[in-house]
């Protein structure tokens, strides 16, 4: 099912012995536009500290908005989780302590989304042998300090989308399959170029490319086709004959074809 980062923006997460906290942003990789973690302010309890959580903890079906987000870890859990500082951009470094810690795979270097395939599936516990971890130490990799490819939502959205003849508005908010958490479409509100506008979807696959020190997505799109796509309503449900009127209007291939 296709949702928006926004109707789960504020979520309380929900450990197995009480809640962690509320979701305040996602970190999404740029290369294959899924997000990776949510990041919660865990509020008093650990001295308004922020933690990450990955979508590999999280129970399915995905709550309906407004309700609580469970996960599978204890609260004890996540106050060992290592510190990331979520002021400064995570490297890979970091994420590998991360799924370190949580013994989970790697989803980077594989041809799917995850490391299992194209959902967050964890593989079945490896039996250990008498006296040894359960999860021997990974062996230490170089990686690259710029070797940084998060991007966080709450900085993203504002982006200006940037049209093949001019700005056709900025980034509102994202939507994703809450299955795979691969955000399929960027939410553009029109309106600061075209008075009294709408919202419209562009899907990450026709993005050309960003410039992120200028905070600009750049597609391969006219602004008469933006003016010609079907209007999006922040309550409706995307279905496939939605989907079929959007990739008709900016004539590009349907991906389920």
């Amino acid at each position: 099912m296709l949702n928006r980062v926004e109707r789960i923006n504020g979520a309380t997460i929900a450990a197995s012995d009480g809640a962690i906290g509320s979701v305040k942003e996602f970190y999404f990789d740029d290369e294959r536009w899924v997000i990776r973690y949510l990041v919660v302010d865990t509020g008093g309890w650990l001295s308004e500290r922020k933690v990450l959580i990955s979508p590999y903890a999280i129970r399915q079906p995905l709550a309906a908005a407004g309700a609580p987000i469970e996960v599978r870890l204890t609260r004890e859990q996540v106050r060992l989780s290592p510190d990331i500082d979520t002021h400064q951009p995570v490297s890979r470094r970091h994420e590998r302590d991360y799924a370190g810690y949580y013994a989970y795979p790697d989803y980077w270097g594989g041809v799917d989304l995850w490391a299992m395939g194209g959902y967050p599936i964890l593989p079945p516990p490896e039996a250990a042998l008498p006296g040894e971890p359960r999860h021997p130490p990974r062996e230490e990799e170089a990686v690259a300090p710029e070797d940084v490819h998060l991007r966080s939502s709450e900085h993203v959205s504002g982006y200006d989308i940037e049209a093949s003849d001019g700005s056709i508005g900025h980034v509102k908010d994202f939507i994703f399959d809450d299955e795979s958490w691969a955000i399929s479409y960027l939410l553009v509100d029109t309106r600061n170029w075209w008075p009294g506008g709408r919202k419209v979807l562009i899907a990450t696959d026709w993005i050309d490319s960003i410039d992120w020190s200028q905070s600009r997505v750049c597609v391969k799109l006219s602004r008469e086709q933006v003016k010609a796509s079907p209007e999006y309503e922040e309550a409706m449900v995307i279905d496939r004959a939605y989907e079929q009127r959007l990739h008709e209007a900016f004539e590009r291939r349907a991906y389920w074809d």
